[in-house]
């Protein structure tokens, strides 16, 4: 008896090491084409979405004017909004059987989100540059829930839903801090 315990042993620790070896692929039942197309959708959501965090943030730290407060309460706001988004973007990707971004690098190669690296921004400019790179990851968003229908992905489809409608409210409301209060808007 003590011999079978021991090849089977043997046998379990040679198919351990055989799948700590393997790349990282999660089982799921779409296929390859669908993990393939998804996750690198979804790849450059995620770097889309950490590129616009940081530059909410750096728009956060560097507000000044008469509407400090408000603005700067706000954009943090958004901020913290979108830092939480990233995690579960992430895992979307994994749960898939993808592998996400592995650096600032890797973000800085796959993001379409424009940084500002300007040593001062006016702030009703900040304001504009964030209501349309809003509007630009509510574009991408629903991007990839084309590819998520193409796919029958419905739970990553379903979580951009709450995202397109996050990403709008920032939109509204960064419109609504900026205008001037006549009937034009600005």
């Amino acid at each position: 008896m003590a011999k079978a315990s021991n090849k089977s042993s043997t046998k379990n620790e040679g198919k351990l090491k055989r799948l700590q070896a393997a790349p990282l692929v999660t089982p799921t039942d779409l296929k390859p084409a669908a993990t393939r197309d998804i996750s690198a959708s979804m790849n450059a959501i995620l770097a889309d979405v950490f590129a616009l965090y940081i530059k909410t943030k750096n728009f956060h730290w560097h507000m000044s004017g008469p509407h400090f407060r408000d603005y700067h309460l706000l954009l943090d706001e958004q901020a913290t909004q979108l830092f939480e988004m990233t995690d579960p973007i992430a895992e979307r990707v994994r749960k898939l059987g993808g592998s996400t971004v592995r650096s600032v690098g890797h973000i800085a190669r796959t993001q379409r989100i424009l940084d500002n690296d300007a040593n001062y921004v006016q702030p009703l400019d900040m304001l504009a540059e964030l209501r349309e790179d809003n509007k630009t990851l509510a574009t991408s968003l629903r991007e990839v829930h084309n590819v998520c229908d193409e796919h029958r992905d419905i739970a990553t489809a379903s979580l951009i839903e709450v995202w397109i409608d996050e990403t709008e409210r920032r939109t509204w409301f960064l419109f609504e801090a900026s205008r001037s209060g006549d009937s034009t808007g600005h």
